[in-house]
């Protein structure tokens, strides 16, 4: 898995070491993780622009915010994920590919934490 860090990675590992709240952008695909502390980027659009991406790359990505209390997946199913036209089953397989890759991504960076999806997001697991 490629790690990027913003704005380097000793910035980031010393937000780690404070257990200073991070962002997290996990690739649909696993093979890319960018991370910051949430200080330095703000928000996960902010973090993507600032790691030299598109504004339209955002729905590649898993979305948390991470520290030692856990990870809070910010749980939005874009509609053309894997081009699975079933909303129902659509966010199923986003649900489980999540639920398979975000692990993989927080052991990563040193994190065996569990992963919680905000009540604010849970409409669409209300779904399934």
């Amino acid at each position: 898995m490629e790690k990027i860090y913003y704005p380097n990675e000793e910035t980031v590992k010393n937000a780690m070491q404070t257990d200073d709240p991070l962002l997290l952008l996990v690739a649909h695909d696993g093979r890319r993780l960018i991370v910051s502390s949430i200080d330095d980027a703000g928000e996960h659009l902010i973090l993507l622009r600032l790691a030299g991406y598109e504004d339209m790359d955002l729905d590649k990505y898993f979305r948390l915010v991470v520290n030692k209390d856990g990870a809070d997946w910010t749980f939005v199913c874009p509609s053309n994920y894997e081009n699975i036209t079933n909303k129902s089953k659509r966010i199923q397989r986003f649900y489980k590919d999540g639920f398979s890759i975000i692990p993989l991504a927080l052991n990563e960076i040193g994190y065996m934490v569990g992963i919680d999806i905000p009540r604010r997001y849970r409409r669409h697991i209300d779904m399934m």
